[in-house]
């Protein structure tokens, strides 16, 4: 079974990991959303250097594709999506098996075991029982994964997470964006209280736009109303990724709860205030710059998947979200520019002087 899976040729799909024929190829597997994606882009800017030689593909859902390519720290993207946070089966792999496979997806063995079906030469993973890294549960996803690498003589630096300005011009320049989704109503702040304070933001002088996914339209639309934003300002739909990716970084200010715009906003350097709920800023939040501001009660962890709102995130109030926005709007400009600056191909440049 293993041989079929390999040498399998899956006619027509795209970014299936056939790659260059006279360089090895090297497969990562983080088959999860968009923030998940970025904050691999320090342990995957570090593969990328180590493995200058190989052809990287990245595993992981098609609709990220743009983004993965974006990040200039991989050649090629193979699809592969699961529901939820389950490991995706690795069937469109194409050609021979992958000189080098590296779990960048979890700590368990289901994640292990896909790459391993692929009979890679050379396989990293956390679950690899010959050399299992500690899995701190306590650590900074960054971090992590930066770890881990280097306990295999990978070197990668967890400030190495901005993306290239986008050249696609944005469609809101100077708006605030608000974005009121999440993938799970436990990291979803009320509708009720964006919307006032997107209201107070425009009451000060400033501009706000709303954004949200495919399927949010309808909460979309309640916080537009709520705050009395006119249709231009409405940004329904779910954009597309560059679409989005140009917004944010054309934005003077993101206010989101923890959710993947909140990981683009700091990979554009944009100022952001995110809404912490049932996970620590401290294992997934922004690096610790005066642009960014995480909100946050402290308290046991709680189910991020779940389908109520976290009652620390319902703790936090729409004052205490529109003083830090405000802060931040009428804060100097921040003189701690992020120490890590990216080329036009995505790759880190030391800072001038």
């Amino acid at each position: 079974m293993t041989e079929r899976r390999g040498s399998a040729r899956r006619e027509g799909v795209p970014g299936a990991g056939i790659g260059t024929p006279s360089r090895p190829r090297l497969l990562v597997l983080r088959a999860l959303g968009l923030g998940d994606l970025l904050t691999a882009v320090p342990a995957l800017r570090g593969i990328r250097r180590a493995f200058a030689g190989h052809h990287v593909v990245l595993a992981l859902p098609p609709a990220l594709r743009e983004a993965a390519l974006t990040t200039g720290a991989v050649d090629d993207v193979l699809p592969a999506e699961a529901p939820g946070r389950a490991v995706p089966s690795l069937d469109h792999w194409a050609g021979p098996p992958p000189d080098i496979a590296i779990d960048l997806h979890g700590n368990g063995p289901a994640s292990r075991d896909a790459l391993a079906a692929l009979t890679p030469r050379r396989l990293l993973a956390h679950a690899d029982p010959t050399r299992p890294p500690v899995w701190r549960p306590d650590e900074h996803e960054r971090q992590r994964w930066c770890r881990f690498l280097a306990s295999y003589g990978i070197a990668a630096a967890p400030g190495d997470l901005r993306l290239p300005t986008p050249t696609t011009p944005s469609s809101a320049p100077g708006a605030v964006v608000v974005h009121p989704g999440a993938e799970a109503a436990a990291r979803r702040w009320p509708h009720e209280r964006y919307a006032e304070v997107a209201h107070r933001l425009r009451a000060a002088g400033h501009r706000v736009v709303v954004t949200g996914g495919p399927a949010e339209d309808a909460l979309v639309g309640a916080v537009a109303r709520g705050a009395g934003l006119p249709r231009r300002d409405v940004l329904s739909g779910g954009l597309p990724y560059g679409e989005l990716s140009a917004l944010i970084a054309g934005s003077p200010l993101v206010i989101s709860g923890d959710t993947g715009l909140a990981h683009l906003a700091v990979a554009h350097g944009t100022p952001s205030v995110t809404l912490f709920g049932p996970v620590a800023p401290q294992l997934w939040g922004p690096p610790p710059l005066a642009r960014h501001i995480a909100l946050w009660k402290p308290g046991p962890p709680g189910d991020p998947h779940g389908d109520v709102p976290d009652p620390r995130l319902l703790r936090i109030t729409t004052s205490e979200v529109a003083t830090a926005a405000l802060a931040l709007l009428h804060a100097d400009a921040p003189d701690e520019e992020a120490q890590t600056r990216v080329d036009p191909h995505g790759m880190a440049v030391p800072p001038p002087g």
